[in-house]
């Protein structure tokens, strides 16, 4: 590389060091906000990160941006680049020309209030009054409106959104794939319905303490191989994972009193996630590059880890001893099959984050339709309770008492992430794909998971997946690991054989 391109190469890396570094500060607020800030303390705090979050995407969209690109995009130049300076320079580039006519205090204003209404929804929910989050949400989503008009409408106004989580994924596309999953799923519902072969849940609806669910969890997540020096376990509301880099990734958790697989689960869930990001390539860190490729691939790892390794008979052959340490009275006359069967029950319920592998999919296709209908067809944000109750009974065959029990459940809306529920269902096939090409590779697996060996696991993933960060795209990925593009098949195969087994179908 000549002097000169090698010179303007090390000014653009400098500038997105200096925007990576607002982004770990903006990122950091946001967990304070969410895990325990003073609550008189939000709307100002809302208002500090939409001021810095300004800033930031000035400097996305700066002269000084587009001067580098301009130089760093041109044949000979581009040509010279190592294959991670032209990832991160493609990255930029559609970042800026993407955002490029928004103006800065637009994006400043979507912020603070996305940032404030996320606020309101803990309020909202727990009051179970929709009502309370209407105006802002309604800003939100015409505010959205307004930003889909100067990304650029791809095939549909949703469509663009929905790029913003899974680069390429079309409506078209997730409708033919959520078909196909629709009507392999359905019947297998349908048949466990009528099953008489039922598990026993009733050992589950008793108490279990708070503070030994915490120590549940933080030594699953131990054996998972999550990191706690680069990173640390809190509690929210919803829980989530952030990664404001690979040295520092957090996680939350919600614990239910009543319910000891809801923390447990959202754990392995939430570490799934940690897991990708601490895992990073070094040589990725500072850069745009340091995260997961997409929302789908990260919620492949989630879902991976939550359900396929962490509700697998041979996870609790290994680890049942130790949750009924931890819980005595509770499980001393549980035996392990029954628990096994317990924790997977299939059953038509109103939580997303709590219900099934198998139903899980129909809460996804809810949501899904419900944005495709704001966003495609004209729903007014008014109507969204009634919309979704009746999608709710139409695919559940059940009707929310509330509004914290239905509408309000999710965190998402109120912080602007229309378009990100697909990944949760895509992250399924794709987790479900990746899980065939590890058995096929690691015969030995679940001989590992039962001696509680999870770190081949993780290695194979790390070295597959999670190294890459966002330098190869999901479609790479996806293609890279199994040798063919998203096939939903997969998911169908692993459902209809674990549920028949345990339903005795």
């Amino acid at each position: 590389m000549e002097k000169e391109a090698k010179a303007t190469l090390d000014s653009f890396l400098g500038l997105v060091r200096k925007i990576r570094s607002y982004d770990e500060a903006i990122g950091l607020m946001h967990w304070d906000l969410r895990t325990g800030a003073p609550r008189k303390g939000a709307e100002q705090r809302s208002e500090v990160i939409g001021m810095l979050s300004a800033e930031d995407f000035k400097l996305r969209i700066s002269d000084e941006m587009g001067s580098y690109l301009e130089a760093l995009t041109r044949p000979d130049t581009y040509e010279g680049l190592d294959d991670i300076s032209r990832r991160i320079v493609d990255e930029c580039k559609k970042e800026y020309d993407e955002n490029k006519s928004i103006p800065a205090e637009k994006f400043q204003e979507f912020m603070v209030l996305s940032s404030h209404s996320q606020t309101i929804w803990e309020e909202a929910k727990a009051k179970s009054d929709f009502a309370m989050l209407e105006p802002n949400l309604t800003k939100l989503v015409g505010m959205l409106k307004e930003f889909i008009g100067y990304w650029g409408v791809k095939g549909t106004p949703y469509d663009t959104l929905l790029d913003r989580y899974e680069p390429d994924m079309t409506v078209e596309k997730l409708d033919q794939v959520f078909s196909k999953l629709r009507d392999r799923l359905v019947p297998l519902v349908e048949a466990i319905a009528a099953s008489p072969n039922k598990p026993d849940t009733s050992f589950l609806d008793q108490l279990f303490e708070q503070e030994q669910q915490a120590k549940m969890s933080r030594f699953i997540l131990g054996e998972m191989g999550y990191d706690f020096e680069a990173g640390r376990l809190d509690e929210s509301v919803h829980p989530f994972a952030t990664g404001l880099n690979p040295g520092d990734v957090r996680i939350t958790t919600h614990y239910l009193q009543d319910d000891v697989t809801s923390a447990l689960f959202s754990s392995l869930h939430e570490g799934g996630h940690a897991l990708y990001e601490q895992n990073v390539s070094k040589e990725l860190a500072g850069t745009p590059l340091a995260q997961g490729t997409s929302m789908g691939i990260h919620e492949s790892q989630s879902r991976l880890w939550e359900n396929m390794i962490g509700r697998s008979r041979a996870f609790w052959e290994r680890y049942y001893a130790d949750l009924q340490q931890h819980f005595p009275q509770q499980l001393k006359d549980v035996q392990l099959d029954d628990f096994y069967r317990a924790v997977n029950r299939v059953e038509n319920s109103l939580i997303r984050i709590e219900s099934d592998e198998l139903t899980y999919n129909l809460h996804i296709i809810i949501r899904y339709e419900i944005e495709k209908l704001l966003f495609n067809e004209g729903l007014e944000v008014k109507d969204l309770p009634k919309v979704w109750n009746e999608k709710y009974e139409q695919y559940l065959g059940i009707t929310p008492p509330s509004d914290s029990l239905g509408v309000l459940q999710d965190v998402h809306w109120s912080g602007g992430d229309f378009g990100y529920f697909a990944s949760y269902s895509l992250g399924n096939m794709y987790a479900a794909q990746i899980m065939n090409t590890l058995r096929k590779e690691m015969p030995e697996l679940d001989q590992h998971i039962k001696e509680g060996n999870l770190a081949p696991i993780r290695e194979w993933l790390t070295e597959k997946i999670y190294r890459y960060g966002k330098s190869r795209k999901p479609s790479e990925i996806i293609l890279q690991v199994t040798g063919e593009e998203l096939n939903p098949d997969y998911l169908a195969d692993y459902l209809e054989t674990k549920y028949k087994e345990i339903y005795q179908l």
